[in-house]
């Protein structure tokens, strides 16, 4: 089924530095590390993009498949997300190119840096996720429905394969840039792609 793809960009979401410190896997925080988050900031904040593109589909849970309009998989995880539910939101997100471009640049300069460039990468595209989830949540909240927690590819028994068809549904290489290799790899690699399920509030 052919939906209508929108694509948005957002604002920059607040950074979170305790979250930076647990995707570089920090316990515990001194000053040299704090140091090096803010040295990594300067050179990575003004290059991150936010943009968004998504559709939605209507969906048909049946006692051993899920369409999900976009594809048909027999994930039982799937299917008990979008218990309840009668569509979905299909979204991909990226924080661009340039994080990817930096972290290489740095991975021979200086390792300690690049680690805090992919640390804030993955804070990042997270933070675009839930500015977006939250953004979609008051649009549909206003139409009497409420959302199911994303989830991804991957997930459980959903097969990462569904990301071609995710990919092909949304256009995402023209939309937003970003591709998808034959190793289901997606690049820019700080970028996420999600299913969101929608249903009726009770």
């Amino acid at each position: 089924m052919n939906s209508t793809v929108i694509t948005k960009r957002y604002s920059a979401p607040e950074v979170s530095k305790k979250e930076i410190l647990r995707y570089m896997g920090c316990r515990v925080t001194d000053d040299e590390t704090v140091s090096l988050i803010d040295k990594a900031l300067e050179l990575c904040l003004d290059k991150v993009r936010y943009d968004v593109c998504y559709a939605e589909f209507p969906i048909n849970i049946g006692e051993s498949s899920v369409d999900l309009g976009f594809c048909v998989t027999e994930s039982r995880d799937a299917k008990k997300c979008l218990d309840g539910c009668e569509s979905i939101i299909l979204f991909a997100a990226t924080a661009g190119l340039e994080l990817d471009r930096l972290i290489m640049r740095y991975g021979k300069l200086s390792p300690a840096l690049a680690l805090s460039i992919q640390a804030i990468g993955a804070e990042r595209i997270e933070a675009l996720c839930d500015v977006f989830c939250r953004d979609m949540s008051e649009k549909f909240s206003r139409q009497g429905k409420e959302l199911r927690p994303r989830f991804s590819a991957g997930y459980g028994d959903l097969p990462l394969e569904i990301q071609t068809n995710a990919f092909d549904a949304l256009s995402c290489q023209s939309k937003i840039g970003l591709t998808l290799n034959k190793s289901l790899m997606m690049s820019p690699t700080k970028s996420v792609t999600a299913i969101i399920g929608i249903k009726n509030k009770i």
